[in-house]
């Protein structure tokens, strides 16, 4: 009988585990949150709970940061390397770059008309003030951190032009510059192509033998995805709860639709105008990589597992997709753009600075500029945030204030930005693999 019903969990897809450690996830950690509000000391079954989810999660999440580097490196490598020649190269680094800067605008535009037609920072002058008085108290130290790395305004994103290049390679890896890297792999894997033909089958044999390995060890660990869900996403819910959320809902309720949009219309537009791709068919081939990037809230960190998704799931080449995917963790970030947009204009609105529509094209230039570099610059999205607001001459006295109101639901937001994100990603992997005159997506038996 257990042997019947081990091989029976077996068959349950991946997604369907991890979707049911979410539910349960949600279950425990509003519930736990409910039962203690109000409480300044928490009692021991809460302590036991935090703590034990805290440390499966940090174990899972630590473990797909431990492949994120070799995983990218290797792959990009392998890939490019296959393309075999400067005219594929350019020409697929061309659709690419076109591609996420086409979604990139979209998520932006789509941010913009929604902060400009709800108004959620329309609010009562008593619930303002409120708000005001009540900000950012228990995130100080990283507000003002942010604010510092901030200070230096367009330098600061001149800076990741700067960490394209590394001067050293091993410290980029080791701070977990994956711009840097990227770069380098790029430039690795094309001149493997330009080496005789001896040297260049040796090469391409270790990397392509490296990167199988590493496959393998992504494996492992993106199986225990559950139970990492599970303990990242349960932890989170009993600090914050629904209390806090209601108070910044129409600001949450705001950016979630916009992401809805581009999510639910945009991108299956796109799947069907330039791939003839059924939405419903990639999203299910997906679902994998989104609900771990929704519990992570880390593009990088799910990478394994989106590569995983769109190879074996969606039946993208190998080569489209190690070309494009470590590059779309790093650049293409639909839903922080999206996010960053809406929370300029929100703050406009809050703190009543008027902000007129080429202010507004200014926001979206710079939500696209900052959403590119965000993943390698410590308190990500709040220094993006504090760039742009500087850059529109917001007032410096109330950045601080703007930032800690909307820090309180950033958490919940960055899960929900960061599977958009993901989505975005594998969205150009289908689609350039199709433009490239790949055939057989969705066919492949899916886990």
């Amino acid at each position: 009988f257990s042997h019947s019903v081990g091989k029976k969990m077996k068959k349950v897809p991946l997604h369907v585990k991890i979707l049911a450690a979410l539910v349960l996830a949600f279950a425990i950690g509003l519930w736990s949150n409910y039962s203690t509000e109000g409480t300044t000391e928490k009692p021991d079954w809460f302590i036991f709970i935090r703590d034990i989810s805290t440390f499966i999660g940090t174990l899972f999440l630590n473990g797909l940061k431990m492949v994120v580097i070799p995983l990218v490196m290797t792959s990009i490598i392998c890939g490019v390397a296959k393309i075999g020649g400067e005219r594929d190269f350019g020409r697929l680094g061309i659709k690419t770059l076109l591609f996420y800067s086409l979604t990139g605008l979209l998520a932006v535009t789509t941010g913009l008309l929604c902060v400009n037609l709800i108004e959620p920072g329309q609010v009562p002058e008593e619930i303002r003030s409120q708000m005001l008085d009540n900000q950012a108290d228990g995130h100080s130290a990283k507000i003002d951190g942010a604010l510092k790395q901030a200070d230096r305004g367009w330098a600061g994103i001149l800076e990741i032009f700067h960490r394209m290049v590394p001067a050293n390679l091993f410290k980029a890896a080791v701070e977990g510059q994956l711009l840097g890297l990227i770069f380098f792999s790029l430039l690795f894997g094309f001149f493997i192509t330009r080496l005789p033909e001896k040297h260049q089958s040796i090469q391409l044999g270790f990397w392509e033998s490296l990167n199988s390995l590493i496959l393998s060890i992504t494996n492992f660990i993106i199986s225990f995805a559950p139970y990492g869900v599970f303990g990242l996403v349960t932890p989170t819910l009993m600090k914050v709860g629904l209390g806090t959320l209601s108070v910044m809902g129409s600001f949450a309720l705001t950016v979630a639709l916009g992401l809805l949009i581009h999510s639910l219309i945009v991108l299956p537009l796109l799947l069907r105008l330039f791939g003839k791709i059924n939405f419903i068919d990639h999203y299910r081939a997906m679902a994998p990589a989104l609900l771990t990037a929704f519990s992570t809230a880390s593009s990088s960190a799910t990478l394994p597992l989106t590569m995983e998704c769109v190879t074996k799931r969606a039946g993208v080449s190998k080569k489209v997709s190690s070309f494009t995917l470590p590059l779309g963790a790093t650049m293409n970030m639909d839903g922080t753009a999206l996010f960053e947009c809406v929370v300029v204009v929100f703050l406009a609105q809050l703190f009543g600075v008027e902000m007129g529509w080429i202010t507004q094209t200014t926001v979206v230039l710079m939500a696209l500029l900052t959403s590119i570099g965000v993943a390698g610059i410590p308190s990500a999205s709040l220094v993006a945030i504090i760039v742009i607001l500087q850059a529109v001459n917001f007032p410096p006295e109330s950045i601080a204030i703007g930032v800690g109101i909307v820090y309180v639901v950033d958490r919940i937001l960055d899960m929900c930005r960061t599977a958009v994100n993901v989505l975005g990603d594998s969205c150009a992997a289908a689609i350039i693999g199709k433009s490239e005159g790949e055939k057989g997506y969705y066919s492949s038996p899916q886990s």
